[in-house]
């Protein structure tokens, strides 16, 4: 006889199954200026185990800019949590490990490549915020002044870069007229040559501009530096104080100074020239010299001039001006007591005479009483006196003092010309004759051919 049973086997599950991760869809490139959020992958995780050892967790690489949103059922979604730079990384390896929860417990990891698009966020960038180049005169026109250069951190079309030059006026012209750009590379050559002796020094506004969308651009500044060149003969140069036409000429090779015209009233008395002479060498030597001219007149005086402005004296010119002023001091307070001094004698004759009077010095006899007599009047500053000579130098000389009463009103002397005939009583009543406020008193009777003195 046989008998029959059913026998139920339960198999209990053992861990020996890893988690698998699935990509339920392939990564798509993320722009760098996505928001946080953004879905980038999904993701599901299966384990062939059942119970806790089938049940899987999944995690990502700490530092990744992503993180994973469940879903359902084992499904996930991977997406930023922040803002991205492609500049910075422009490929994420995305890590993510599953493990499930088995005794011990098994794990598995899968590698998502996230790539990040370009964004037009960056402008160009020159090497350097500004050049300086030195260009010899005289140059080829056509020949390159200076290369310059920038960079741009992003990618294709925004990192293509154009050159151009900012229009600008270099002495009331356009600076494009000087020079050009080569659009691609910023190579920039001169439109003609240059001349220093008319431009030393001028600036170009270079633009780097990318092909973005929008286009970024940023500026650089070229200054360009005219060096001077030996190529001017010496020359001399005359500097007027102000326009007029000029007084004087200066010779090109000699330096010789002449008058260009005819010297009038309105010319200045005082003329002064700054002359600079320069020479052939590389590099130019030169130096310069002032001239100072002082025009007269025709009794050699200096002409006025008070429309010229006095220049501003040096120190030593000051102690020079302050020793004459304290000469013409003394000179005229020693004149003024001499003066003072010849009134009081003159006021004293004229209390004691009443007259002018003439009276000769104490002398020995006198010889020739018909020679020529010579009256000749001088001045000298407030004192006034007669010399009347005699024809024979060689004798003894006579004074004789003239003293006129100071209510007279003539203080000249007459002159009368020498004559050999003249006796000296005639010329002393012509000289009478022509001071009628005046008395003549001559105490000699002869007239003496020695040098006669009136004071």
């Amino acid at each position: 006889m046989e008998g029959h049973c059913r026998v139920q086997v339960e198999i209990t599950d053992f861990n020996d199954n890893a988690p698998e991760i699935v990509l339920t869809s392939q990564p798509k490139p993320v722009r760098e200026d996505s928001p946080s959020g953004t879905v980038v992958a999904l993701i599901s995780a299966r384990d062939l185990d059942s119970g806790e050892n089938g049940k899987v967790t999944l995690q990502l690489s700490s530092g990744s800019p992503f993180s994973l949103k469940p879903s359902f059922s084992n499904n996930y979604a991977l997406v930023t949590i922040g803002g991205l730079d492609r500049e910075s990384c422009s490929i994420y390896e995305v890590e993510v490990t599953a493990t499930d929860s088995g005794s011990p417990p098994l794990s598995s990891s899968a590698i998502i490549p996230v790539s990040i698009t370009d964004v037009n966020d960056n402008p160009p960038v020159f090497t350097q915020p500004s050049y300086n180049v030195y260009l010899k005169e005289n140059g080829v026109p056509g020949s390159i002044l200076y290369s310059v250069s920038a960079s741009d951190l992003d990618s294709g079309e925004n990192a293509k870069i154009s050159y151009s030059i900012l229009d600008s006026k270099v002495q009331d012209v356009s600076v494009s007229s000087y020079v050009y750009i080569n659009s691609d590379n910023g190579s920039i050559y001169s439109m003609h040559s240059f001349d220093y002796e008319k431009l030393k020094v001028f600036q170009i506004q270079v633009q780097a501009k990318d092909q973005g969308s929008p286009s970024l651009s940023s500026n650089a500044t070229v200054h360009v530096f005219i060096l001077d060149q030996n190529d001017n003969a010496p020359l001399l140069f005359t500097h007027w104080r102000r326009p007029q036409t000029p007084l004087f000429t200066v010779n090109l090779y000699t330096g010789e100074v002449r008058t260009k015209r005819a010297v009038s009233e309105q010319d200045d008395s005082s003329q002064r020239l700054l002359i600079e002479i320069k020479d052939d060498g590389e590099p130019v030597q030169s130096s310069t010299v002032t001239v100072s001219i002082l025009l007269e007149d025709g009794l050699h005086e200096p002409i006025l001039d008070l429309r010229q402005k006095a220049a501003e004296p040096s120190k030593k010119s000051g102690r020079i001006t302050l020793y004459l002023i304290l000469s013409l001091a003394s000179v005229s307070v020693l004149s003024l007591v001499t003066f003072l001094i010849l009134a009081v004698k003159c006021i004293r004759n004229s209390r004691s005479s009443g007259s002018c009077c003439m009276r000769r010095s104490e002398c020995d006899d006198y010889k020739n009483p018909n020679r020529n007599l010579q009256i000749q009047l001088n001045t000298d500053g407030p004192i006034k006196y007669v010399e009347v000579l005699g024809g024979d130098m060689l004798s003894q000389s006579q004074s004789f003092r003239s003293c006129m009463s100071p209510m007279s009103e003539y203080s000249d002397f007459t002159l009368i010309k020498p004559s050999s005939t003249t006796d000296f009583k005639e010329v002393i009543s012509v000289l009478d004759a022509s001071l009628p406020d005046s008395t003549w008193t001559f105490e000699s009777q002869q007239v003496s051919t020695k040098p006669l003195h009136i004071v």
